[in-house]
């Protein structure tokens, strides 16, 4: 073979590896290009979603996407490109936070013998998570009713109540129809809660009028939003204190 037919050889041998090289480039380049789309999408989902939590912790579900947007430090298009209403932002915060919740309280059913630690357990936990303040509207919207209307309609479980008394219950925004088609969660953390103050109120340790929503009203309002970490870590403990204290049964 001749030199020339050599480096003929040479450069068509090399040519075909050459231009798979070249097409392996693009392809390396395209997924260099498309990956980092990708995770500056999942990093701008957890902003809006971390941000979600807080603005809607501070100010309530009232507040507006724009005001998400600029915690995030995104277009208020990029939140909307994700979540295309604000209902369903709502809906995605209120269910990941009533799931905490619910794990919460059935960590303090397996960890807590004693039935009234394992209440107050809960109860401080998830104040301190800060979850109550973002638990669904309709679950957290109360209503004074008789104990048969309590019974009849109200999604938590048969509570004891003294005759003639009224009692608040859990109710939907829109009615039953409502709670059905929203509700992801909130069935199954009433249930578990349930279990933890039938259990209290058995031993004899919690108040027999004290209801499965009176709990959930001491999660949401023992956190109160503070702009200093510490001061609002100090007022949510001393704030639970007393709120515990008004739980307990005292002995006649």
């Amino acid at each position: 073979m001749s030199i020339q037919d050599s480096h003929w050889s040479a450069a068509s041998a090399l040519a075909p590896g050459g231009m798979m090289s070249a097409a392996a480039g693009n392809g390396r380049a395209d997924r260099a290009r498309t990956t980092p789309l990708r995770v500056d999408a999942q990093r701008n989902l957890e902003h809006v979603l971390r941000a979600a939590r807080e603005v809607f912790g501070e100010l309530g579900y009232g507040a507006p996407m724009e005001d998400v947007a600029r915690r995030a430090r995104v277009g208020v298009g990029t939140v909307y490109r994700r979540f295309p209403s604000k209902d369903v932002l709502v809906r995605r915060i209120a269910e990941e936070e009533t799931s905490r919740l619910t794990d919460q309280a059935r960590a303090a059913l397996g960890q807590e013998d004693e039935p009234w630690s394992a209440l107050a357990r809960f109860l401080r936990t998830s104040v301190a998570s800060g979850a109550g303040r973002l638990l669904p509207p309709q679950v957290l919207r109360v209503g004074v009713a008789d104990e048969s209307a309590v019974l009849d309609e109200s999604p938590v479980p048969q509570q004891r109540a003294q005759a003639g008394a009224g009692e608040l219950r859990l109710v939907a925004e829109d009615g039953p129809a409502a709670a059905a088609d929203d509700d992801t969660g909130a069935t199954e953390l009433l249930k578990v809660v349930g279990r933890l103050v039938e259990r209290a109120r058995a031993a004899g340790e919690l108040r027999p009028d004290v209801s499965v929503s009176d709990v959930l009203l001491v999660i949401a309002t023992a956190a109160p939003s503070l702009p200093d970490a510490a001061m609002q870590a100090a007022a949510s403990a001393r704030l639970l204190d007393i709120l515990l204290e008004g739980l307990r049964s005292r002995p006649a």
